[in-house]
């Protein structure tokens, strides 16, 4: 026997289960049954070797012992090439061969009307053969059941709009009937545009997720080197100060390191969140891809719903954060306390440290809700703060002191008050007999009424005349905060800044000389900046104040 008739001609290995057809050629049993099943319905069958024709399907006569032992005996004395190096088998995750016995090898196409997959040795009838012509092709699926009527047992061509399913030719006769049906192919294609506007929305996700993943990694880097700084400053002037404030050294320390940690687990906490939401981004995006690619309408349709289900069920969050956080005012605070340590007992200290209000907050916002960890500003209330008294010798005749000159009023009939060159003698304004200089300084006001204005000026602001020279916030003299039930404005020389900011009846103001700083805040549940000016102190403040008609400004004593 040759080689050639040792071999199959349809899938050109070592014939298993050999049988013969009239013309004498020889093929594997399964081979020929599945290559004739093929040709079932054209009625014509021919020999896929030499293409001899028969009306009528041959039976096929199995080979005679002879053969088959001199086969067995040929396979014994000269076994099998080992198999070449692109030789695949299918593993768990691959489609298997349906026509290889044995070990499967992967399939590499899948014919819908076959509802079979074939590897590259056995898919080649389907290219040689006319009797496959008509046969369509398309890349390895599996759970090929799917494909397949489970009523009638026929292939799944149609979708039944009105039940929402694919189904058989058959299923339209009485199952389907007079229902709203379209082919496989034409819903896909409205579908497949659906699926491109779903997998654009997750790509622009991702982008944004990406995006505030980056904005979060930048405001925690500033934290790290803003909490580094914080600590390195604090230690250089805790280290000046006298032995009996170690222990406040030692709370400090624990204070900032707390306040990071607390913003570096939430903000953590977030971008392991965010880091699982992209990860899920990219898998359902990649699943996208994969199912337009595919060629099966059905499988298509089916995978479709289940993704769209998916996606439309989540709602992502929006994460963000303030990058601008600083510890900035707790070492100015701790500056400030080491110039007036004498006046202070070191019982005291540790007591304003441990009850130290907030001066400025920062905040995390997740999902619309805010979760706040405070900056203390050490001694902001009880250290800075300072007792002002109004001076009645400034006072516009038209202003009333209440409250042990606490308390200025706008009245209609002027005061008896005596002559004094400084008196403001046009504008309701007055001054505050204390001269602030050289230090950090901290007071409030409630302010009623139409408007009132906060500040402080040199001595040396003209008292006479309407002039912008005389009014507190107008010229290069003084600085102020006008304040009204709708909205602030910050004044000084020629400048003026409009500032939307909720309403709030009491202003802090913190004034720090040395460092050049005046600064205004909403006292309320929590304290709000609403303006920060910058200037260089040339000589010594007084606090001043101007007030309208109808309306009062009264100094807090805190």
């Amino acid at each position: 026997m040759s080689t050639d008739q040792d071999t199959c001609y349809l899938c050109k290995e070592y014939l298993r289960d050999p049988v013969s057809i009239p013309c004498g050629h020889v093929f594997c049993s399964v081979c020929l049954k599945t290559y004739w099943d093929h040709a079932d319905h054209t009625g014509s069958y021919s020999c896929p070797q030499c293409r001899v024709t028969y009306n009528k399907r041959p039976t096929p006569r199995r080979m005679g012992g002879s053969r088959h032992s001199t086969m067995q005996r040929n396979s014994e004395s000269f076994p099998p090439p080992p198999p070449s190096p692109d030789y695949n088998y299918a593993g768990p995750q691959d489609v298997g061969c349906d026509i290889c016995i044995g070990k499967k090898h992967k399939a590499v196409k899948t014919c819908l009307m076959c509802l079979a997959s074939y590897c590259d040795k056995h898919l080649k009838p389907h290219y040689e053969s006319a009797t496959f012509k008509r046969h369509k092709l398309v890349d390895e699926i599996g759970h090929l059941d799917r494909q397949i009527c489970p009523q009638h047992q026929k292939g799944l061509e149609l979708f039944c709009r009105t039940d929402q399913m694919c189904i058989c030719v058959l299923c339209t006769v009485k199952e389907h009937k007079g229902h709203d049906m379209v082919s496989a192919e034409q819903e896909r294609a409205e579908e497949q545009q659906r699926l491109g506007a779903t997998q654009a929305e997750i790509q622009e996700k991702i982008h944004d997720r990406l995006k505030q993943m980056e904005e979060l990694k930048q405001a925690v880097d500033s934290l790290k080197n803003s909490a580094q700084r914080a600590l390195q400053e604090c230690e250089k002037m805790f280290g000046d100060m006298m032995r009996s404030i170690e222990r406040m050294q030692q709370e400090m320390a624990k204070l900032i390191t707390s306040n990071k940690r607390a913003a570096l687990n939430n903000a953590e906490g977030h971008m392991e969140r965010l880091s699982h939401e992209i990860a899920d981004l990219k898998r359902r995006d990649n699943e996208i891809t994969q199912l337009s690619r595919t060629e099966d309408h059905i499988h298509f349709i089916q995978s479709y719903h289940m993704l769209i289900a998916q996606t439309e069920a989540e709602e992502l969050p929006t994460v963000s954060v303030n990058p601008y956080f600083s510890f900035g005012p707790v070492t100015k605070a701790v500056s400030e306390m080491k110039q007036h340590l004498g006046e202070f007992s070191n019982d005291e200290l540790v007591k304003v440290a441990k009850t130290g209000e907030c001066g400025a907050k920062s905040q995390i916002r997740y999902k619309n809700k805010f979760i706040w960890f405070d900056v203390v500003l050490i001694f902001l209330y009880y250290y800075n703060a300072c007792q002002l008294t109004l001076d009645s010798n400034t006072a516009y005749r038209q202003l009333y002191l209440s409250r042990g000159n606490r308390k200025a009023a706008l009245k209609r009939d002027p005061q008896a008050y005596g002559d004094s060159p400084a008196r403001f003698d046009s504008l309701p304004q007055v001054l505050c007999k204390e001269s602030l200089s050289g230090g950090a300084y901290y007071w409030e006001v409630d302010w009623s009424g139409e408007g009132a204005a906060i500040g402080v000026t040199y001595k040396g602001i003209k008292r006479t005349g309407y002039g912008d020279n005389c009014r507190i916030g107008y010229n290069r003299k003084s600085w102020s905060l006008f304040c009204s039930d709708s909205s602030y404005s910050a004044r000084h020389n020629k400048d003026q800044m409009e500032i939307n900011a909720p309403y709030s009846s009491r202003i802090g103001v913190f004034l720090d000389h040395a460092g050049g700083t005046l600064s205004f805040y909403a006292v309320g549940e929590t304290m709000s900046l609403i303006h920060r000016f910058k200037a260089s102190f040339s000589e010594a403040v007084y606090p001043g104040f101007w007030v309208w008609y109808e309306s009062a400004v009264t100094i807090i004593q805190l």
